[in-house]
C-alpha cells in the first residue's frame, strides 16, 4: 500500500504513539519537515493518508509551507483519503475547510478531562477521556463537520469530517516526548497562566499514571481512522492462470 505521510514541523513534536501503531499494523509511513526547507508533497494522491503534527507556528503565519500545506490537505479531502491532525495539524485542517482559528481565552498546556459528543462515543469508546495539551489557539468547526470533544477552557478540541479526524489535543504523545517538551519549555511553563495550564511538576506527577488510559484511547481512534486508509485491490484467482 501506499505510505502515510506525516508533516512534521518540530524536532520534538514527533508521530510518537502514532507512528508506534502504524509500525506494529504493518503500515508505511514516510516524514516530511517542511519548516527545515523539504518541499510539502504536491500531491496526496501519492499516499494512503495524510497526518498532520504539532508546531509552534500558527496557521495565521505568512509562511509558504502553511500555504502549501493547506492545499494538499484540501487535495487530500477531495480525493477522499484520510487526514489527522493534531492540535496545529487539527487547526490547519480548520482553516483549510474554511473555518477560523483565533486565540483561546486562556493557555491549554498539561492534563485535562474532556468530554465527547454523543455522535463520537463510538470512536473514544466513551463520554469522557482524559488528554494531554498544548496550544493557545482555537478553531471554529468548519462547515459540514461535527464537534467530536469539548472542553471546560475550551469549547472545540476536536472535529470529524467523513474519513477525516482533528484534535486539539496531542494523543501521539508519549512519555519520552512529555518529559522532552517540559524540559524544552521550563520558561514559558513558568510564565504560562490561568485556569488550564498546568506546571511541569504537576504534569510529570500525572504522567505515568494517565498516559496509559490516554494510549488506550489512542489506538482505538488510530485503529478507527487507519480501516479507511486507500488500500491496493485484492487480486482474486478464477482459474485459468
Amino acid at each position: 500500500m501506499r505510505p502515510v505521510a506525516f508533516l512534521q514541523h518540530e524536532r520534538t513534536q514527533r508521530p510518537g504513539f502514532l507512528l508506534d501503531y502504524l509500525n506494529e499494523a504493518g503500515i508505511p509511513s514516510v516524514i516530511f519537515n517542511p519548516e527545515d526547507g523539504e518541499d510539502v508533497p504536491r500531491s496526496a494522491r501519492d499516499f494512503s493518508g495524510l497526518v498532520l503534527l504539532g508546531s509552534e507556528h500558527s496557521v495565521n503565519d505568512p509562511l509558504a509551507w502553511i500555504a502549501d500545506e493547506q492545499k494538499l490537505v484540501r487535495d487530500a479531502m477531495d480525493a477522499d483519503i484520510p487526514v489527522l491532525g493534531h492540535c496545529f495539524g487539527a487547526q490547519l485542517m480548520a482553516k483549510s475547510l474554511g473555518a477560523t482559528v483565533c486565540r483561546n481565552a486562556w493557555a491549554n498546556i498539561g492534563w485535562s478531562r474532556l468530554r465527547v459528543t454523543p455522535p463520537a462515543r463510538a470512536l473514544f469508546g466513551a463520554s469522557e477521556i482524559v488528554t494531554f495539551n498544548w496550544h493557545y489557539d482555537t478553531f471554529g468547526i468548519p462547515p459540514g463537520a461535527q464537534r467530536t470533544l469539548f472542553g471546560a477552557h475550551c469549547l472545540n478540541k476536536g472535529f470529524a469530517i467523513g474519513k477525516h479526524l482533528a484534535f486539539q489535543c496531542h494523543l501521539e504523545v508519549t512519555e519520552e516526548i512529555v518529559r522532552e517538551w517540559c524540559d524544552d519549555a521550563s520558561a514559558e511553563l513558568q510564565a504560562a497562566t490561568g485556569p488550564a495550564a498546568q506546571g511541569a511538576d504537576d504534569i510529570i506527577r500525572h504522567l505515568r499514571g494517565t498516559l496509559p488510559a490516554l494510549h488506550r484511547v489512542a489506538r482505538r481512534v488510530y485503529e478507527q481512522w487507519a480501516a479507511g486508509l486507500t488500500r491496493p485491490p485484492v487480486a482474486h484467482y478464477h482459474g485459468g492462470w
